[in-house]
């Protein structure tokens, strides 16, 4: 019984209420500190949106929803050019917060490692020759038998921001195999995605981003936008995804749909969050 309460215990501190008046502050002065790095606009090879905007963002989510705390040691999958990594710089504990970064794309890896570890060096960033279709139709890695180069339990926070809405099924599956492994206990993934719920199929308000005119592959789980090649916007079954946290061995806290559908929301994808928990409650 001690153990228990004594993982409780631990649980409950890595993600301890925050204060709003100091994320709004916070995000705020991410959006406006024009001293961080931002690579050129040509440069941003994923992701729509304002960089230092977008970034400030989801700075937000991190806390508000994912209670992501300064002293974490954070997991960014497909971390692209740094849009996490820059807005994370200004939160972070500098002695005990710590920040990986992967990504297939070497030029993004480049310039993060140019850019930001130099001045963060508990920030650093790796490539990950994994093969895309889109993003590195040369990787030597096979999605399916991905094994993330890190130790096991060695995380507190893991993001994968707009890496699902990239990935067909079967590799969903194997990244989450990998994301259970090296969380740690108490430690939370942060998935956004695109959930085609009825909401979505139906657009019965003619709402939806018109860009995500979704349309089911066979027999699903996975739906493609018939103009685009089939991963660049991948949707999936309402249910999937929760089924595939659930197998991977990870607890759903949080599921929230986002206004890419035509309702209101705060955020545009819809965004999962899932704990390892070790005593499996």
């Amino acid at each position: 019984m001690n153990e228990v309460i004594a993982l409780k215990q631990a649980r409950a501190e890595r993600h301890l209420p925050f204060n709003e008046d100091h994320v709004r502050w916070l995000t705020d002065a991410v959006l406006r500190n024009r001293f961080l790095p931002r690579p050129d606009p040509d440069s941003i090879f994923v992701g729509d949106g304002d960089f230092q905007a977008v970034g400030a963002e989801f700075l937000g989510h991190f806390i508000r929803m994912g209670g992501l705390q300064p002293q974490s040691r954070i997991l960014d999958i497909g971390c692209g050019i740094g849009r996490m990594a820059v807005p994370l710089t200004q939160y972070l504990d500098g002695d005990n917060g710590s920040y990986c970064g992967m990504d297939p794309v070497a030029g993004g890896i480049n310039w993060c490692q140019r850019m930001v570890s130099p001045a963060y060096p508990n920030f650093e960033f790796r490539q990950v020759d994994i093969a895309h279709s889109l993003y590195n139709p040369k990787g030597e890695i096979n999605g399916l038998e991905l094994k993330l180069p890190y130790d096991s339990r060695q995380f507190d926070f893991i993001i994968m921001t707009s890496v699902v809405t990239h990935l067909p099924d079967e590799e969903v599956t194997a990244y989450l195999r990998e994301v259970e492994r090296v969380l740690a206990p108490g430690g939370r993934v942060f998935m956004t995605a695109f959930v085609v719920d009825q909401s979505a199929q139906e657009n019965r308000l003619k709402k939806r981003d018109a860009r995500l005119g979704f349309q089911r592959y066979d027999e699903g789980p996975c739906w493609f936008v018939p103009e685009m090649p089939p991963l660049a916007a991948v949707g999936f079954d309402d249910g999937f995804l929760d089924r595939a946290l659930t197998r991977a061995g990870l607890s759903i806290v949080t599921k929230s749909l986002g206004h890419w559908r035509g309702v209101p929301a705060d955020h545009y994808q819809d965004v999962f969050i899932a704990e390892y928990r070790e005593d499996g409650r």
